[in-house]
């Protein structure tokens, strides 16, 4: 059972008899709700639908979706309102405020902050997150990422990882925690995606991924990671849907392949590593328990029960609600689940509710004032830092930075996006940023089409796709334009494994056919290994952000009215000779 006088809890004796009393008093069914964090997906404050959903099932947490900030305040504060014990409330914060709501500010990416020298970025990161998400009544940070990008081709922690090396990510991760802390002390923080993610190309949202490190690599790069804010007081961590074979079978040798399990059903992993050798006394959740690198390993039914028996003492959503509840009863009717592990989940749990002084109830809701600091203007001038700080000169093996606008302004827009994925698809504001900052900045921009646009424009019609093929005579370009721009926006999240720049059409005129008549730029706004589908640009950038601070930073190092001060590491160039030249 768990010693809630230790490291992370630190609760004193009147703590201890409040966690005592609040588990005395509940009945089975609200001890079952304590190990849920569900999901509300529906956004808006409807009193009566909050009020009886915190009632009938008592849930340990709540997430949202959706809603104005003022809906949101008012729809967490109810959560409160009426649950019999206080609720953590969680957010997922990777880049700043906006992972809370629209209004919330975007500091940086990981990635980003990584790409800077110092730990300033990640500080603002986890500072701004802290401040934003407080105001609206979050206690529960699911961040700092500690993944490590070691595989060019995985894109799910591309952006949200600090990088490839242990010690950059470990001074990354605690200055995230430590701003974090400034900004919200009664914020836990999460470590994420344990045993670790970035090893292969695989995304857990929709397939079974691996950390296929050795046990000795492992231990040398996340595990250090792992340990060192373990050691220093970590509260929380996050049990990615990732096996670890290597440590699972040094705990368990005669584990076959069909009993290798992702960390959230591995009690090898969870009580062996986590618990016995990282000394990690604190809360531990699982990740998302619809995701399919945990769901199509066995039913539902086994599933549920078996990553609380496994070690987990939170479970991130349900899928139905009095369903998941009754595969818990099962499990703790047959001793799937054993009393004890049952009540030290619930110890783990409410410790770290009065660990974040929950049991006060004046720490429970912050006053309706603090929604101003939701992207007020100074987090906005820490997003100017940001880019300024982190944007990144990949390559320019021609030398053709900067550009002076007075005698080459004359430019060519290429903007690649993601595939549309609505018919509600009416023109990418993105392209309107960068085409207003380049013009801004001097240049005469002319846009290449887009095979979306034109089929949005006039309809489902060929000679749209005829238009996309249409490159017209080379010496007609050269003497047109003194500058091509491609710039890639692509971005993706649980629906591929691996994203890549996909154009708007086969054959079409976006490809970059024209690096070798016109100078060309690349600029990527959003992942960092875009080279490996457009090698022969030589001219590259990484941005890190689609918003109009990174854009408007990246045009300004362009023509030489600022420098550039991001560190590219090996990750960007993919692997292959071909791409640096």
């Amino acid at each position: 059972m768990v010693d809630l006088t230790k490291k992370p809890y630190y609760l004193n004796s009147d703590d201890i008899e409040w966690v005592e009393k609040t588990i005395e008093g509940m009945t089975l069914d609200e001890k079952i709700g304590q190990l849920f964090i569900l999901l509300k997906s529906v956004p808006g404050a409807d009193e009566a639908y909050i009020k009886n959903q915190m009632e009938s099932i008592a849930p340990g947490g709540m997430r949202w979706q959706g809603g104005s900030k003022e809906e949101v305040f008012k729809q967490n504060e109810l959560f409160q309102r009426y649950s019999k014990v206080p609720v953590f409330v969680a957010a997922n914060c990777d880049e700043g405020g906006n992972g809370v709501l629209k209004e919330g500010t975007f500091v940086a990416s990981a990635a980003e902050a990584g790409a800077s020298e110092g730990t300033e970025t990640a500080y603002r990161m986890g500072y701004v997150s802290g401040k934003e998400a407080a105001a609206i009544g979050v206690n529960w940070m699911f961040n700092p990422v500690a993944d490590l990008y070691l595989n060019w081709r995985n894109t799910i922690v591309n952006t949200r990882s600090f990088g490839s090396d242990a010690d950059r990510v470990t001074e990354n991760v605690r200055a995230y925690i430590r701003g974090i802390k400034d900004a919200a002390p009664n914020m836990a923080c999460t470590l994420k995606h344990f045993p670790g993610d970035g090893c292969d190309e695989l995304d857990p949202h929709i397939s079974p991924a691996h950390n296929d490190l050795t046990a000795d690599a492992w231990r040398k790069t996340f595990g250090k990671v792992y340990k060192t804010m373990i050691d220093e007081g970590l509260e929380t961590v996050m049990i990615g849907h990732i096996s670890q074979p290597a440590l699972q079978r040094e705990y368990n040798p005669g584990l076959t392949d069909d009993e290798i399990m992702p960390a959230t059903l591995s009690k090898e992993l969870l009580w062996g590593v986590l618990r016995k050798e990282l000394s990690f006394n604190g809360l531990i959740v699982s990740d998302a328990s619809h995701m399919i690198g945990l769901t199509t390993l066995i039913p539902r039914r086994e599933m549920v029960p078996a990553c609380i028996a496994a070690g987990c003492d939170m479970f991130l959503f349900a899928n139905d609600y009095e369903e998941d509840k009754g595969y818990i009863k099962e499990a703790l009717e047959d001793g799937r689940i054993s009393e004890k592990r049952l009540e030290d989940a619930l110890h783990r749990i409410l410790g770290m509710k009065a660990h974040l002084h929950m049991n006060a109830e004046k720490n429970l809701y912050p006053d309706e004032k603090e929604l101003s600091v939701i992207g007020c203007a100074e987090h906005h001038e820490y997003t100017k830092a940001a880019a300024d700080a982190g944007i990144t000169l990949v390559k320019d093996t021609r030398h053709l930075l900067p550009i002076d606008v007075t005698k080459k302004n004359r430019a060519f827009l290429v903007y690649v996006a993601s595939t549309p994925n609505s018919k509600a698809y009416d023109g990418d504001p993105v392209r309107k940023l960068v085409t207003e900052e380049l013009t801004d900045a001097g240049f005469e921009v002319t846009q290449c089409p887009s095979f979306y646009d034109l089929e949005a424009e006039n309809g489902v019609n060929f000679m749209n796709f005829i238009k996309m093929l249409d490159q017209g005579k080379r010496s007609s370009f050269k003497d047109k334009f003194d500058v091509v721009f491609l710039v890639i926006n692509v971005r993706g999240y649980a629906q591929k494994n691996t994203e890549r720049v996909v154009f708007s059409c086969s054959h079409s005129q976006e490809m970059p056919w024209y690096v070798e008549e016109v100078p060309t730029i690349g600029i990527s706004l959003n992942y960092t290994n875009h080279l490996i589908d457009v090698a022969n640009v030589h001219t590259f950038i990484n941005a890190y952000g689609s918003n109009r601070e990174n854009i408007h930073a990246a045009v300004e190092k362009i023509v030489g009215r600022s420098k550039f001060k991001g560190t590219a590491e090996e990750t960007v160039f993919c692997g292959r000779w071909d791409t640096r030249r």
